[in-house]
């Protein structure tokens, strides 16, 4: 087993294989994510997010995520919410890709 550190989105596969799409997808899946946005503005409010963006989003900006406004504040609120809420949110992800026709199958998951 690997010790050491790890990352928040490390504790479950779904939530680490989420992250690492919108990592190496985010033109593809900016959609997504402004839709994973919107969700939760209509649950909270715009004005909420947006505060609470500007509390935790970094001065200097040096993460992967940091440099599109949309990627940023939705791994942020993935990062801050409670672990079942973060696992669901994850499995939405990957429903809405199929939804959306991308016929994507979890390397990390087993059925």
């Amino acid at each position: 087993m690997k010790y050491g550190y790890r990352r928040w989105y490390e504790h479950d596969p779904l939530l680490l294989e989420v992250v690492e799409l919108l990592k190496n997808y985010q033109d593809e899946l900016r959609t997504q994510a402004q839709f994973f946005l919107e969700k939760l503005e209509n649950k909270v409010s715009k004005e909420a997010i947006d505060k609470f963006y500007e509390m935790v989003k970094p001065v200097n900006g040096n993460r992967w995520y940091d440099k599109d406004p949309v990627i940023s504040k939705t791994i942020e609120l993935l990062r801050i919410v409670p672990p079942d809420i973060q696992k669901s949110c994850a499995e939405h992800f990957i429903n809405a890709l199929k939804d959306i026709g991308i016929d994507y199958q979890s390397p990390n998951i087993k059925e």
